[in-house]
């Protein structure tokens, strides 16, 4: 009884709104209502066929739209999608994007690994949508939204507070002295180059800052993508010592480089593999350095 009730309440308003539209809007209502209607059940069958197929990834996917009447409560939903060699995460959630439902959200761009807007939790990890090999993973492909961030909808989340990290540290080069002849180059040496070259792989993908126990539980912690960051300027030679030192005074605050506790899960789940523990660790010898007095 209960599930006809909201049917009959339906077709009462559409009928209402068919008798307050005249004929040719009607039969465009009528026909978009058909087309809406064919496209559902195309996307039911193909749904069908993928999940009777052998050879399909099964995806479970975190969904929530805090928009749409019905959706505001998170869940997983289900989609099988045809497997081939070379499939990415990216790729399988492109297809059930394009196939079976439309409103799927989630972040990409260029698909090379190296704009880190497609960062997911991905079977409990970290990890870059477009890196990640479906093959390589075990079924279902659990894909989530980044932990420790909020929620926008389905797999985005809000980044603003990472920027807003990410920019306290001052990101951008900044030095005591500039040659005399504007055209002259400001020289590095090699040494300095290879020290500070895997510190500036950084995409600003947030894959370690939502891995970080430390920042989950302070969210005034700078977190390790933007002491990376600041490691990046603090050891570049061409800044000076000056310069380095107001570096260091940012990070030595109550919420920077001294909450690392060394837990490496940061540098575990960075796509590309920079040493931010390491870098994290080297900022702290550098601040001890810096206060040390011999008189």
């Amino acid at each position: 009884m209960s599930t006809q009730q909201p049917e009959t309440q339906e077709d009462d308003e559409s009928e209402g709104e068919l008798e307050t539209t005249s004929p040719a809007q009607q039969q465009r209502l009528e026909k978009k209502r058909q087309r809406a209607a064919a496209r559902e059940q195309r996307e039911a069958e193909a749904a069908e066929r993928a999940a009777a197929d052998e050879n399909t990834v099964h995806l479970k996917v975190f969904r929530y739209d805090p928009e749409v009447e019905g959706k505001q409560e998170p869940r997983f939903d289900d989609f099988y999608v045809p497997f081939h060699k070379g499939m990415t995460v990216l790729d399988a959630l492109m297809y059930a994007r394009d196939n079976y439902d439309s409103s799927l959200t989630f972040r990409h761009s260029c698909r090379q690994a190296i704009c880190g807007s497609d960062a997911l939790f991905i079977n409990g990890s970290q990890r870059l949508g477009c890196q990640t090999q479906v093959s390589d993973l075990d079924d279902p492909v659990r894909v989530e939204p980044l932990p420790h961030q909020e929620v926008v909808k389905d797999l985005v989340v809000d980044m603003e507070h990472f920027y807003d990290q990410m920019e306290a540290v001052e990101p951008y080069f900044q030095t005591d002295d500039l040659p005399d002849d504007e055209l002259e180059e400001q020289h590095q040496t090699r040494e300095n180059r290879e020290k500070v070259k895997m510190s500036t792989r950084c995409i600003w993908c947030g894959a370690c800052m939502s891995s970080c126990n430390i920042a989950a539980g302070d969210n005034q912690y700078l977190g390790p993508a933007a002491l990376n960051k600041a490691y990046r300027f603090a050891m570049d030679e061409r800044e000076g010592a000056d310069m380095k030192q107001r570096r260091l005074e940012i990070i030595e605050q109550e919420h920077g480089v001294w909450r690392c506790q060394t837990q490496f899960s940061c540098t575990e789940v960075c796509p590309k593999d920079i040493p931010l523990t390491e870098h994290i660790q080297a900022l702290k010898r550098e601040a001890v350095k810096s206060n040390l007095k011999f008189w």
